[in-house]
């Protein structure tokens, strides 16, 4: 009995153990399954990661270059944005001084546009003087010789009045010292009248009217004061090519000189000039005519 319990439980447990082993075996073929399965699943999870990283590796190194690339750039931009801006802070200075030499050229050019404007104005005026001055001396010329052929008339007129009276003087007294003396007095008289503006000055009368007279006297006067307004503008035009020259660049500065030289030799040459009409006009106006004219 105990030999049949024990084959019993012998067989009992061979059945347990053999469900068990069973069991063990459909579990092991379970899990060996799973474990294919994982394995296959990390292979393809190494293939996939190999891929990726492989190609993240690539991008990467893309990327790198490019930043490397894009530094370098960014580098030649910054370098390039720095020579630009200097060129341009050189580029302002030059403008500013432009503008600076452009506005003193500018004024100095108004400066002599009005210099200019001005010496035309006297010039104009000087040729307008000129001409009322050439007027003026036709018109003295003229009324001179209209003096002198009134002065010739009168002469004329006198002479036979004292060869009368030099033989009622003759023929009165016969001594021959008053026959030489006598013929005397008619130079005395040409002389009286070599000299008739001062006798009109004076205020005595001759054949014309006190108005005609007072007239010539003014013309004359006019004609001084006229020839004094000449030399006054000559001097001032003198003056003022001696400021445009000075006014000039450096570099002209030699012809500048050069041209103020001859502005003043030319002013010198006319100063006289004026001068002797000056001093004409003023022997005439005390002493007479004269025997030259030097209008």
């Amino acid at each position: 009995e105990e030999l049949q319990e024990f084959q019993q439980m012998s067989r009992d447990y061979e059945v347990e153990l053999e469900t068990e082993l069973k069991q063990c075996e459909t579990r092991n073929r379970e899990l060996v399954a799973a474990n294919n399965r994982l394995r296959m699943e990390v292979e393809n999870y190494k293939e996939k990661y190999e891929t990726q990283h492989s190609e993240a590796y690539r991008q990467i190194s893309t990327l790198e270059g490019d930043l490397a690339e894009t530094t370098a750039v960014r580098d030649q931009l910054h370098k390039y944005i720095r020579e630009l801006e200097q060129a341009n802070d050189d580029l302002e200075r030059t403008k500013r001084a432009t503008i600076m030499s452009l506005e003193d050229f500018e004024q100095r050019m108004n400066q002599v546009i009005e210099r200019n404007a001005f010496l035309e104005s006297e010039l104009d005026e000087k040729e307008n003087l000129l001409e009322s001055v050439q007027r003026l001396k036709d018109e003295a010329r003229d009324l001179r010789q209209e003096l002198a052929v009134q002065q010739k008339q009168q002469v004329q007129e006198r002479k036979p009045s004292l060869s009368s009276a030099d033989k009622t003087t003759s023929s009165s007294s016969n001594q021959p010292a008053p026959s030489v003396s006598t013929p005397s007095r008619p130079p005395a008289a040409a002389e009286s009248f070599s000299t008739p503006l001062p006798s009109i000055s004076r205020g005595e009368s001759l054949s014309g009217t006190p108005l005609t007279t007072s007239a010539r006297i003014s013309a004359l006067n006019i004609v001084g004061e006229l020839l004094r307004k000449v030399g006054n503008l000559e001097s001032k035009l003198a003056s003022c090519r001696e400021y445009v020259n000075e006014q000039k660049p450096s570099r002209r500065g030699h012809a500048g000189g050069q041209g103020a030289a001859s502005g003043q030799n030319s002013s010198s040459e006319t100063h006289p000039t004026n001068g002797l009409y000056n001093k004409g006009l003023v022997k005439r106006l005390d002493f007479g005519a004269g025997p030259k004219l030097l209008l």
